[in-house]
């Protein structure tokens, strides 16, 4: 992992690795995130060649056995040129978690940061279209948030209903 000899020369006592099974993970708790992020996911771009973004999701660890942070925002990068895989995964907290946006570094990041913004509410300033994806832009509250009641906040006879003839 010649990457993990880059990250420790430029961001050191800024994150901590793990593994499990063939996944190697870049872990940045809430303080840390951001203030180093942005800067590490570049390094890892353009010094060690994770040149696409797979993937970017959300995860709410209320409620999980030893977890220190709320939320995590798990970035898939691959390097095209070796097929090498990294999970960078940042975290945030309660009230206001927020991640730097990363659609400058790669233009797909926009809609996977909108929709993790709609089912987490985790914001990410500098983001160029901020706004809810799958979610009416009324609607309050995230529903992936392991808080949300399962029948929601009773905010279903708020919406006008569409028929089928409407729509």
């Amino acid at each position: 992992m010649p990457y993990l000899d880059t990250l420790n020369a430029k961001f050191a006592g800024a994150f901590t690795m793990s593994s499990f099974r063939d996944n190697q993970r870049v872990l940045v708790d809430a303080e840390q995130a951001p203030k180093v992020l942005f800067a590490l996911l570049k390094c890892l771009k353009e010094e060690c060649g994770f040149d696409f973004l797979t993937d970017i999701g959300g995860v709410d660890y209320l409620g999980y056995a030893g977890a220190t942070d709320r939320y995590c925002v798990v970035y898939g990068l691959t390097n095209l040129a070796t097929g090498e895989r990294v999970w960078v995964k940042a975290f945030a907290n309660d009230p206001e978690p927020e991640l730097p946006s990363v659609v400058e570094l790669w233009k797909g990041a926009d809609w996977m940061e909108r929709e993790v913004y709609d089912m987490y509410g985790v914001r990410f300033p500098g983001h160029p279209d901020h706004r809810r994806i799958l979610m009416p832009s009324e609607y309050t509250g995230h529903p992936l948030r392991k808080d949300y009641p399962l029948r929601g906040y009773g905010e279903r006879h708020n919406f006008p209903t569409v028929t089928r003839a409407d729509s």
